[in-house]
């Protein structure tokens, strides 16, 4: 693992836990909304060998502050931004973390160098057809405090996908995601945090997305909800530069699950844009 700098700062409410490695032009890593900011392990040492890296948990995620009232997420990178006093930067989320970063490139496309958006739908995008299998037990479960059984619903419900069944992941991924998401919902930041919208970007992501230059990657697991690929679809054929990849055997983190392929794809995208 690449030497890293550690520590907490704050951003004015709340302490974030962060990481730095690496020299160059800046990258910021945000991770999904069932898991922390460790999802980056496998293309940590290999971004830090070519670009100054930083990577963070969400309020509420990880070695953070608990979330004790809805948050904006595009407003906490951005106080955690200048907190670090880093001015333009290359933004890649998965998830969460990536609609909250295109938010963010929308309102201040000057300091984003590039955009790379993993498993992502943008802010005003609506889901159709049935709800994702599993969503509404593991709401139940959370607020009955049934934290295992939440815990489980939301690994069916983003790990394995509507595809496939436990049995036919890498249990020790399952393992690893597990003592993550344990960490969110043991803290109830769904619930608390993210279930209802705080200061929504006006117009949404949806409306505005032919108006971001900023050259974006585009990254969807095979396996993810076909929701998730429509929204892939949509955000490809709207964004100007953009360019996306469907990364097989792989659901909402294709990142973890394939990084052989996940890892070349993000780093020639890099390369190309920063």
């Amino acid at each position: 693992m690449t030497p890293s700098t550690t520590g907490y700062i704050n951003i004015g409410d709340a302490n974030l836990y962060y990481e730095i490695a690496g020299e160059g032009s800046t990258i910021v890593l945000g991770h999904a909304g069932f898991v922390d900011s460790r999802m980056w392990d496998a293309q940590w040492s290999l971004l830090a060998s070519h670009y100054r890296v930083v990577r963070f948990d969400l309020r509420g995620y990880g070695r953070s502050d608990r979330a004790h009232a809805p948050v904006s997420r595009r407003h906490d990178l951005a106080r955690f931004l200048d907190a670090l006093h880093i001015d333009h930067t290359a933004l890649i989320g998965c998830s969460l973390s990536a609609e909250a970063m295109l938010d963010f490139a929308l309102e201040h496309p000057s300091r984003v160098s590039a955009l790379a958006l993993i498993s992502a739908v943008p802010s005003g995008f609506e889901l159709q057809g049935e709800p994702p299998p599993h969503l509404f037990e593991m709401i139940g479960a959370l607020q009955s405090n049934d934290l295992e059984q939440a815990s489980e619903y939301q690994l069916r419900l983003w790990l394995d996908g509507m595809f496939r069944q436990p049995h036919q992941v890498d249990s020790a991924l399952r393992q690893r995601v597990a003592e993550m998401n344990r960490i969110a919902v043991a803290n109830g930041t769904w619930l608390i945090a993210d279930s209802q919208p705080v200061d929504p970007l006006t117009p949404p992501a949806l409306d505005r997305l032919a108006q971001l230059t900023t050259p974006t990657l585009i990254v969807t697991g095979q396996l993810d909800h076909p929701e998730l690929l429509r929204a892939a679809d949509v955000m490809a054929a709207s964004l100007p530069h953009a360019q996306k990849h469907i990364i097989p055997a792989a659901a909402h983190l294709p990142s973890m699950e394939q990084p052989a392929i996940f890892n070349p794809v993000l780093l020639n995208f890099l390369n190309t844009a920063i």
